[in-house]
């Protein structure tokens, strides 16, 4: 059984579906409409390829939109999932922390040096590339020194 506490999460509902069931309907109403042609005459005229094409581009349009909303459904689902394990795993942190009397029983989360250590490992106007980052012990053609 859901947890009634937590919101529902976000699913395609009744737009999503009234489009896919408007496909449905004209599709079934134009292979009724080629159905009939074909058996009242016995030569393809103009109504035969016009009822043919709606037939096929309604029923294509009615598939493509039902998968959209299967797709959509299912995003949906795994994104519910994701935000309920990042606030499982955010509580567990929180509590972990609060629980800790002793240094041993939480691993802390590596701390980068401040800004102001950041601008006095840097000369004055030098500027660093995204590909330089790694550090100075790279060379020229981004392998390490030994």
């Amino acid at each position: 059984m859901a947890d009634s506490s937590r919101p529902r999460p976000y699913q395609p509902g009744s737009v999503s579906l009234f489009f896919v069931a408007k496909a449905g309907v004209f599709a079934a109403a134009f292979w009724i409409w080629l159905l009939v042609l074909v058996l009242r005459t016995d030569s393809a005229t103009g109504a035969h390829v016009l009822a043919a094409t709606g037939a096929i581009t309604t029923t294509l349009v009615g598939v493509v939109l039902g998968v959209r909303m299967a797709l959509q459904h299912n995003a949906a689902v795994r994104h519910a999932e994701m935000k309920k394990l990042l606030v499982d795993i955010s509580w567990n942190a929180f509590a972990a922390a609060g629980n800790a009397e002793s240094g041993g029983q939480v691993v802390p989360f590596p701390t980068g040096p401040a800004d102001g250590d950041w601008a006095s490992q840097r000369t004055g106007g030098e500027r660093v590339s995204a590909f330089d980052r790694g550090g100075r012990e790279r060379g020229s053609n981004g392998e390490r020194r030994r």
